[in-house]
């Protein structure tokens, strides 16, 4: 297996133990300063006055892009219900910027509600992401709106629910695909959710969030170093996915039911009146 770089860092937090976002605009290096503007336009083209305001979120908006690595998540706050809205456009626009950039490993375009955003009386990744681990790079800035928060047990929580069935919709997409790119795509999402689903399973003990894989990874490790090797492949296949669809779905019933059965009992421990499919 290709040496992993050891590339990222865990969120500083400040004295109340908060997590501080490193996110900032003149963090983002000037060979994507285009593509930031060329997403903007997008929004504002089709969206028109349904725009709120527009994010990005990942390495870039840290500095941390690294070309043909670094993919461009980015958010668009809307005024109107999605459900209301023409979406229609956006797989189009996509294309068009991947091809117009072919230096950044894909660009994401997703919308939310900002009634939505703002109803944080239960914990919600979105928001989670927006005040934590994003940059506001048009329109009014809704994460001054939204609450503080820790690297504790909610967010661990929130990585680890749906794990099983993250884990069961990979396999079902994975099963007969012949789609090179679309198997490429499935590999890098569901490796990326197990290391990160790996750092939930330690959050209460280390306070600690990334949303780096390095450092989810060899922190994981620190708990579980019987598993290291295999958190190790997870890392390695969410960089370089593979084609081979066998590869995957081996990995993914042993690691993957492996991770679901930690996950369960992590969960029961959380949530003492949750039925669990391990007691069923």
């Amino acid at each position: 297996m290709p040496h992993i770089k050891n590339i990222g860092r865990f969120c500083s937090t400040d004295t109340n133990g908060f997590l501080i976002n490193d996110s900032s605009k003149k963090n983002i290096k000037t060979e994507f300063y285009n593509l930031v503007e060329d997403v903007i336009e997008g929004y504002r083209k089709h969206l028109g006055s349904d725009l709120h305001s527009v994010y990005i979120r990942g390495s870039i908006p840290r500095g941390l892009g690294i070309k043909g690595v670094s993919d461009l998540d980015t958010i668009a706050i809307t005024n109107k219900k999605i459900s209301r809205m023409e979406l229609t456009w956006v797989d189009k626009t996509e294309r068009e910027l991947n091809i117009k950039y072919p230096d950044v490993n894909g660009v994401e375009f997703s919308f939310y509600c900002l009634k939505d955003i703002l109803e944080t009386s239960h914990f919600s990744i979105i928001p989670f992401m927006i005040k934590t681990h994003s940059v506001c790079v048009y329109g009014e800035n809704v994460s001054l709106q939204l609450p503080d928060y820790k690297a504790d047990k909610t967010v661990g929580n929130d990585h680890l629910v749906n794990l099983k069935k993250q884990i069961q919709q990979a396999k079902d997409d994975l099963e007969g695909n012949e789609d090179k790119e679309d198997i490429l795509d499935c590999c890098g999402w569901i490796m990326k959710i197990i290391v990160r689903a790996g750092l939930a399973l330690v959050i209460e003990k280390e306070n600690k969030y990334t949303r780096d894989l390095y450092p989810a990874y060899r922190l994981f490790s620190k708990h579980y170093p019987e598993q290291e090797l295999n958190m190790k492949k997870a890392v390695h296949y969410a960089i370089n996915p593979t084609m081979d669809t066998t590869v995957i779905l081996e990995f993914l019933n042993e690691m993957g039911e492996w991770m679901i059965n930690e996950s369960e009992k992590w969960l029961q421990d959380y949530n003492p009146n949750r039925v669990s499919h391990l007691t069923l």
